[in-house]
């Protein structure tokens, strides 16, 4: 315990560390600036800029970069030296205040939805004061990491944070607003928080890398079953092995050092899975945090010689990877919006703000969708491993109970506090929780958050957690115009009106049951919710009038902003497909075909030799030695199929259709080509087919 409280966050550079660093005036100057009551002038940047590179050379580091999160759901970086010459061989440590604001970038190759073009390419980076800046240590050296925005040259957003940033704005105003016409005098700023659950698979690196579907996509995209899979539910929270929790507490460490507090770790489900998840941190810093822990699982797993798998469906058959998002609002004197209180105030407030995002949802649900959708999502959702695409919210009984009291006027019982006595003199009585956790609900309430559970593993939080923030401030600030006409008085019968109002027109989101079952896809139907099965149509939710409205009004986005993020997530839906289909022809010609003709080879030489002496026992293995002709005949056929298609794909000029294109002919021509592909795994001698199968990925570490 000495030691991790001696490492935790002694590769951050903290606000304690700016303070002891700098002037007073400085530091209260960067403190308004961080609440975006001043700007920061040139004068302060100089002295936090020296004094962060005076900590970070210190520490070892010789180059410093700004990193940034573009929107291809990964990070960039462009590293300088702190190295400046001053005369004839004669160099200095420097680091300016300028060049801490702001870098500057080609924006034209990064993923822009049309923003920007080769010859307006000019793109920026500006610091982010919000989010802490953190070393990076190698082998060979150490970096200074700058958490930036990234905008182009013209001002628009290029990546996710600048979006966030602005959500989060806008909703702790008008969330500051309802907590104040509710009479609150304590509370100055209201924070959104998220707390994100990491999943993943490890696999051996040296099986890693013979296998390129896996190196160029990230799943496999052909593969027999195991004979055992995830049937026995003995790996979820089964015994962690020794490799295994070597590297958990090696990225612990790592993350400790960069004072992103890793609180859980445990097996996941699917053989070979496991999961992470830190402490609550204010949504922003809570993003960069993920970003950091997707990385250093990555860097740590190799180190161990595995390799992490961050892709939502690395392995058909067994459950894909999430990331849940636990979402919630929390003032700057420690309330947390979403927490039921014992008094009737208390109280009045969590309901009003647990109708806010009832309604919120409800009318924009189809952004919520739009978020999620990519290509490698699609294999997970839907299926009994992750919530369904219909997108509704589980409240629980008892919370389902008390609003619908309040708004229909009923008098249903409420089930009072419950312990559980096992009667078992060891074992603690157990207060029960208010409601059951649904884990086939996407949008759930767990307590004082809620739970989005639709995210891939691969995507970055900060795209999820900037569309609640638009939606819920949106209802929040007609919540609070209500709030701030109403007389004093009247201000109970206000709430109540907003209540009831909420669920009476958005109730139809409510759904506490089993989201897996056909009967909810028929009820969900009857109550007018859709059911985007697949990525490139509910991407085009972002392009819906009355999506663009509350992405506009509410600052996430501009009109041009919106119009890019589906144009970009368009084309890398399509790229993602076409990569895949190239991936497997490549694979089917290189080595499937090779291996089914060597055995084919094999068995017809021993049909020869064997008929001549037992013709019965040759008539099997002539059936054998069909079925595998078949299988080649049938892959040669899908391959050409299959290559045909994409160029059908990419001469496609219209976007939208090009999307459609891609669903169909795509997605069906790698499943088609696939079966023979798995049908020739299960039979070819294992000394032919050298490629490495489900039972080494899931198995063996």
């Amino acid at each position: 315990m000495e030691n991790i409280m001696k490492v935790f966050g002694e590769n951050v550079f903290t606000e304690s560390n700016l303070k002891k660093r700098v002037p007073k005036s400085v530091f209260e100057e960067f403190r308004l600036s961080q609440l975006g009551l001043t700007e920061l002038s040139k004068e302060s940047a100089e002295v936090i800029a020296n004094a962060m590179k005076d900590w970070a050379t210190k520490r070892g580091a010789t180059h410093y970069c700004h990193w940034f999160q573009p929107l291809n759901d990964l990070t960039a970086e462009k590293h300088d030296s702190f190295l400046e010459p001053t005369g004839d061989k004669e160099i200095i440590y420097k680091f300016s205040g300028s060049s801490l604001i702001k870098g500057e970038s080609d924006a034209s190759s990064f993923p822009n939805g049309g923003l920007r073009s080769t010859f307006e390419a000019r793109g920026y980076t500006v610091w982010d004061t919000s989010s802490y800046p953190f070393i990076r240590e190698n082998k060979n050296g150490v970096t200074l990491y700058i958490p930036t925005a990234f905008i182009s040259f013209t001002g628009e957003a290029l990546d996710k944070k600048v979006p966030l940033l602005r959500t989060m704005k806008y909703i702790g105003k008008q969330a500051l607003r309802v907590v104040k016409a509710l009479g609150n005098t304590t509370s100055h700023h209201v924070f959104n928080t998220l707390g994100v659950e990491q999943e993943y698979f490890l696999v051996n690196k040296d099986l890693f890398e013979a296998r390129e579907d896996l190196l160029l996509t990230g799943r496999t995209l052909f593969g027999a079953p195991a004979p055992k899979g995830q049937e026995l539910s003995d790996h979820y929270y089964g015994k962690i092995k020794e490799k295994v929790i070597n590297f958990m507490s090696d990225v612990d460490v790592e993350l400790w050092k960069l004072g992103v507090p890793s609180k859980t770790r445990h097996n996941e489900v699917a053989p070979n899975q496991f999961e992470i998840a830190p402490l609550f941190s204010v949504a922003n810093l809570a993003s960069d945090q993920n970003q950091i822990i997707m990385q250093t699982i990555e860097k740590t797993a190799l180190r161990h010689n595995m390799v992490a798998l961050l892709h939502e469906k690395p392995f058909e058959g067994v459950n894909g990877s999430g990331k849940h998002n636990n979402w919630s609002l929390s003032t700057d004197d420690g309330k947390n919006l979403f927490s039921p209180g014992k008094d009737p105030q208390t109280n009045k407030r969590f309901l009003l703000f647990v109708s806010a995002v009832i309604e919120a949802v409800d009318r924009y649900y189809p952004l919520l969708r739009a978020t999620t959708a990519t290509a490698t999502n699609d294999h997970r959702l839907g299926g009994h491993e992750a919530p369904p695409a219909i997108i509704s919210i589980f409240l629980g009984d008892e919370l389902t109970t008390i609003l619908e009291n309040i708004a229909l006027g009923k008098n249903l019982p409420v089930a009072a506090s419950l312990k559980l006595n096992l009667d078992v003199d060891v074992i603690p009585s157990l207060r029960i929780d208010a409601g059951d956790r649904n884990r086939t609900s996407p949008f759930a309430f767990t307590g004082n958050k809620f739970e989005f559970r639709m995210p891939g593993s691969s995507s970055t939080p900060s795209t999820t957690a900037t569309a609640i923030n638009a939606i819920v401030g949106k209802v929040l600030s007609e919540y609070a115009d209500k709030l701030e006409k109403s007389d004093k008085e009247d201000l109970d019968k206000t709430i109540v009106e907003i209540i009831t109002d909420a669920y009476k027109k958005h109730g139809r989101i409510i759904f506490n049951g089993n989201g897996y079952s056909e009967e909810w896809q028929e009820e969900a139907k009857r109550r007018g919710l859709t059911n985007e099965i697949s990525a490139n149509t509910a991407l085009r939710k972002y392009l819906d009038p009355e999506i663009l409205r509350v992405t506009e009004e509410t600052g996430m986005l501009t009109l041009q902003e919106s119009a890019s993020r589906y144009n970009a997530y368009a084309e890398r839906y399509i790229t993602h497909l076409c990569i895949e289909a190239r991936t497997l022809i490549d694979m089917a010609n290189k080595y499937i075909i090779p291996f089914g003709l060597k055995y084919s080879n094999l068995l017809a030489e021993n049909i020869e030799r064997v008929e001549k002496f037992y013709p019965e026992a040759a008539k099997e293995q002539r059936l054998l030695l069909e079925s595998v002709l078949a299988d080649i005949s049938n892959i040669r056929k899908e391959t050409k199929l299959l290559k045909a298609k994409i160029e059908e794909v990419k001469k496609e000029e219209n976007l939208e259709k090009q999307t459609d294109l891609a669903k169909e002919f795509l997605v069906e021509g790698l499943e088609n080509l696939r079966v023979p592909c798995d049908n020739l795994e299960k039979i070819v001698d294992n000394e032919i087919w050298t490629l490495p199968t489900y039972t080494d990925l899931l198995f063996k570490l």
